[in-house]
């Protein structure tokens, strides 16, 4: 027979090695989610400067980019470069959008540097970035260093051709088809 307060002693015990195994494997999930799709650039390092080539300062060309861990279920990608810090890093006020592209074939595993229209991967179809012109719009910030967010999404379905979305009906049309998603961040400052 056991001892008073024994059982509940034995319920917390056995309650907080449940609970250091669930949160155990939350973080073990949670880490696998965020480490299985990766996306880098040969021109810089993720937090890095972007060199001037890639800028209006420059030939205004889009980055050499590339990426791996693809989930298996994935239909299409989505790749939007955008920049939060517009139009002073100081007193951002809105977010400009440079680059948008959607149904990226999920076997592509690259763009390469100063990728035309005609040579995007079979099916990948072009937004509008705020310029209202598709394709690429390189860092052209008016005051400070600011922050380029490219980010890839990996997608469980194709979307229809939304005849050059902006981004935000884009991002309306992805919503709850989301599988994974990560991001490379350049930053940018013009000399003067």
């Amino acid at each position: 027979m056991m001892k008073p307060g024994t059982v509940k002693r034995v319920v917390a015990i056995a309650a907080g090695a449940w609970l250091a195994a669930g949160a155990t494997f939350l973080a073990c999930e949670s880490e696998v989610y965020s480490m299985s799709l990766t996306l880098t650039s040969s021109a810089f390092r993720h937090n890095g400067d972007i060199p001037r080539h890639y800028t209006c300062d420059g030939d205004d060309s889009s980055p050499p980019l590339s990426w791996n861990g693809v989930p298996a279920g994935a239909k299409s990608l989505v790749l939007i470069v955008d920049d939060p810090d517009a139009p002073d890093p100081k007193a951002p006020k809105m977010t400009w959008v440079h680059w948008v592209l959607y149904n990226i074939p999920p076997t592509a595993t690259a763009l390469a540097e100063a990728v035309a229209t005609k040579n995007l991967p079979q099916g990948t179809l072009e937004g509008i970035n705020d310029w209202k012109h598709a394709g690429y719009g390189g860092p052209c910030p008016p005051v400070g260093r600011h922050r380029y967010f490219h980010k890839l999404y990996a997608l469980d379905t194709v979307l229809p051709d939304m005849h050059q979305p902006g981004k935000a009906k884009l991002e309306n049309a992805m919503r709850g088809h989301i599988l994974v998603q990560t991001e490379l961040v350049g930053t940018y400052q013009r000399s003067r």
